[in-house]
């Protein structure tokens, strides 16, 4: 132990006699050890660590599959059923997500909830900061309204109040008291990091009595001890297939589909961050071989020295002992730099990262990234330490006395782990390029793709009126939303406004083409449906390719009618005119309801979920046939105007006073912060791969400027026998390019391979696409000219007499 401690001792004062090599070392350690710190916290936070939930590796989340659609919500009254009927779970409890009109107090406020039964706590092993959570019995129709409050609202917005618990909220006009608080830490669901309150999913088991009703219900199911998830999946099919034979109207073709829920919570996350981690192990790899290369070129110094003491008695474990610890003091100390930089990565990535990416405020650095970036910190010294140290502590005396005649050529003979290290520093530098042009494009693609509507000027808000007094039926919500239009489309700077009941996704129905046999139950195609009002595509910008719009006319007691659009027309009356034809969706799950109508328009096709999602055929209704309580209003303003949220504010106002809004948002903001994620990753895709051009770079200009400076003698005898200047620089530069062109042959081959792994994450961009691999080379060829350009004009400028004594 002791010998080691001297074998440190000595390393500190070897390296403080060369202060500038030393800082260069860990400084480039710094980033390599900092940057795969960094991404590492993100992998570890996000997929590794288990949900803060109790024994969260035994939780699964459940949905309803059918032939035609996967994903599939579930039936409240089948979700019911599963949990009398199963043998497998501990807990099945069921969610879905709400938003409440938060009114009583000075300004009125959209809240982000869950509706949850009671069994969900149970579930997920929680218990309250405060108070209590609701119990079975508060979780049924006629209940007293009850609400469980998030740590985040109750100090926020409720000011920390400690005589909370037992008061009232009013929410959707009626009063809920608080039974509990939350502790700081608990997300549910976890998909969402909004929500702020849950409150019984019982209360309104009365209107989803239907079993073809999939109101947005997800079920979350603890197993049992020794239960495994293939033995869950055969008995939750036995209860589905029993259900399919007791109601085969809605559950015939009804089937369970489950999966941990843990990687459902990261399933989309996973791809991005195992991109960024195989990233970062390649920018590692080529800091690795430029330090190889640093420590190689100083250790060639040290030749002699290491030869010298060997034949005075050393022995070669002694001097390989001494080497690597000179490794190690620089790896420790650019460990150390690695974790600051690590520290602030990760708060630069979770600042750039959405703020709905899931379990984002569990990311930070904890026990587990400190041992793994002292791992990494080891690891790494031997990796770039353990071949320089092993080549120069074999040095034998005579050998390096001998070694007096340097060239050029012979240099990089002798030095071949060098050049070596240089064409893998170039190869990988290659396949980052490669991957960060994949990743911009897709990222371009995306910005300028065709969505079907123009965004421009568009702001919008959701409004959701309570089940009140004040609009107790059809007539009152149509009433209310009629005159919100009326104020704004007088408003000055305001030029279309309407509202669509949803916006970009709709409701997701059955339908069915007049002329075309009837379908089995269950197996109806599938449309998405919104109603709106008639200016809505006038401001949505969303082109009329036939027909006519929404009129004024098409209300309650008129004709039923829908617009359609393109692909829907095109799907179901190929080359015929679509106008005049009848479908029929079903517009009420819970009655089974459908009704026939008339195709008066056709639309452009809108990708409503993002130009890189799966858009499905839309049918739109008119809005004032059946109005709804919750839907967007929509404004196009005039260019230039910013939008005029302040009016939407004060005409809302200025009809209800206790009717809030919310979130006023620019349709452009909106798929700004769709892209937040791929932006994100494209951007430290490219930095990495910056980094390695210039680490690659870096290291073909160190090893010219070493057999440079090794061959100084030999360029002087050349120039003072004749050779001519440009001689001497094709010589230099064609060794360096040679150097580049067989990493960029080997990069290439690389690229080819690991390209197609992220082919999915790529869009209208193919993993082999011409451009970039035409472009990449040219990119990293020009750079390794300017890295060779420094040394060979050194090279030309040397003085032939000053060369000849350099002996």
């Amino acid at each position: 132990m002791d010998s080691i401690f001297k074998d440190l001792r000595f390393a500190v004062r070897s390296l403080g006699k060369n202060p500038g090599f030393s800082l260069v070392v860990v400084l480039i350690l710094a980033l390599g050890i900092g940057a795969n710190s960094a991404i590492f916290t993100l992998v570890d936070s996000v997929l590794l660590r288990p949900l803060r939930y109790a024994d969260s590796d035994r939780l699964l989340l459940l949905w309803e599959t059918h032939p035609s659609l996967d994903g599939m919500s579930v039936a409240y009254l089948n979700f019911r059923d599963w949990q009398q009927q199963n043998g497998v779970f501990e807990h099945l409890a069921a969610y879905r997500y709400q938003e409440y009109n938060l009114t009583g107090r000075e300004q009125p406020e959209v809240i982000q909830a869950a509706q949850v039964s009671a069994s969900l706590f149970p579930a997920l092993g929680i218990q309250p900061h405060r108070g209590r959570v609701f119990g079975e019995a508060e979780d049924r129709p006629g209940a007293a309204p009850a609400v469980v409050l998030s740590h985040g609202l109750w100090e926020r917005d409720l000011g920390g109040d400690p005589e909370i618990l037992d008061s009232t909220l009013t929410l959707n006009g009626q009063a809920f008291t608080v039974t509990g608080v939350m502790p700081p830490d608990f997300r549910f669901p976890p998909f969402q990091t909004q929500v702020q309150m849950w409150v019984p999913i019982g209360l309104g088991a009365e209107e989803m009595h239907e079993r073809g009703n999939h109101p947005g219900i997800y079920v979350v199911g603890r197993l049992r001890p020794d239960v495994t998830l293939e033995q869950a999946r055969q008995d939750m099919d036995l209860v589905a297939e029993g259900l399919g034979k007791q109601y085969p109207e809605s559950n015939r073709l009804s089937r369970v589909g489950m999966d941990w829920l843990h990687a459902r919570v990261v399933r989309s996350l996973r791809p991005a961050l195992l991109l960024l981690s195989g990233v970062v192990a390649f920018v590692l790899l080529i800091v690795c071989a430029n330090l190889a290369n640093l420590f190689l070129a100083r250790a060639s110094g040290r030749s002699q020295e290491m030869a010298l003491r060997r034949a005075i008695g050393a022995g070669w474990w002694r001097l390989l002992r001494q080497l690597l610890a000179e490794s190690l003091v620089l790896t420790l100390l650019g460990g150390a730099l690695g974790l600051a930089v690590a520290v602030g990565g990760v708060r630069l990535l979770t600042a750039l990262l959405p703020a709905n990416t899931p379990r984002i405020g569990e990311i930070g650095i904890d026990g587990g990234v400190l041992l793994f970036t002292l791992a990494l910190a080891v690891l790494t010294g031997l990796i770039f330490g353990c071949v320089p140290a092993f080549q120069v502590s074999r040095s034998h005396l005579s050998e390096c006395l001998q070694d007096a005649a340097r060239t050029v050529a012979g240099g990089f003979r002798r030095h071949r782990l060098l050049k070596g290290l240089v064409v893998a520093q170039v190869a990988c530098a290659l396949v980052l390029l490669v991957g960060a042009g994949l990743m911009i494009q897709t990222l371009v693609r995306l910005t300028e793709a065709d969505l079907g509507y123009e965004p421009l000027d568009v702001i919008s808000s959701d409004i959701g009126l309570p089940e009140s007094s004040e609009y107790d039926d059809a007539r009152e919500v149509a009433a209310f939303y009629r005159e919100l239009l009326q104020r704004l489309e007088g408003a000055g700077g305001i030029e279309r406004a309407s509202v669509s009941a949803p916006l970009l996704g709709g409701w997701q129905t059955s339908i069915r083409i007049e002329g075309t046999p009837e379908p089995a139950q269950g197996e109806s195609d599938l449309t998405d449906i919104a109603r709106v009002t008639p200016d809505h595509f006038r401001a949505m910008g969303i082109p009329l390719l036939r027909g006519r719009h929404f009129t004024e006319a098409d209300r309650d007691g008129s004709l039923p009618v829908a617009i359609v659009d393109e692909t829907l027309a095109e799907r179901y009356w190929p080359g015929e005119n679509p106008l005049g034809k009848r479908l029929s969706v079903e517009t009420d799950h819970r009655a089974g309801e459908f009704d026939w109508r008339q195709v008066v328009g056709v639309v452009r096709h809108v990708k409503n979920y993002g130009a890189d999602q799966e858009s499905r055929i839309e049918t739109y209704l008119p809005f004032w046939q059946k109005p709804v309580r919750e839907a967007t209003l929509v404004v196009r303003a005039a260019p230039g105007s910013g939008g005029h949220p302040e009016a939407i504010r004060a005409a809302v106002a200025e009809i209800d006073p206790n009717q809030p809004i919310g979130e006023v948002r620019g349709l452009e903001d909106q798929l700004d912060r769709s892209l937040a994620g791929r932006r994100m990753g494209a951007l430290l895709v490219t930095l990495f791969a910056a980094l390695g051009l210039l680490l690659a770079a870096l290291g073909i200009y160190g090893i010219l400027s070493y057999t440079v400076a090794q061959s100084t003698h030999e360029i002087g005898v050349r120039m003072a026998l004749g050779a001519r200047r440009e001689q001497v620089l094709k010589l230099v530069l064609r060794h360096g390019l040679l150097l580049t062109v067989v990493g960029i042959a080997l990069g290439l081959a690389g690229a080819f391979g690991l390209s197609r792994l992220i082919s999915g994450l790529l869009y209208e961009v193919s993993a082999t696409d011409p451009l970039t691999y035409l472009a990449v080379p040219v990119v990293l060829a020009l750079a390794a000219l300017a890295a060779c350009l420094l040394p060979a004009w050194r090279a030309v400028r040397v003085d032939p007499m000053r060369a000849l004594r350099y002996e």
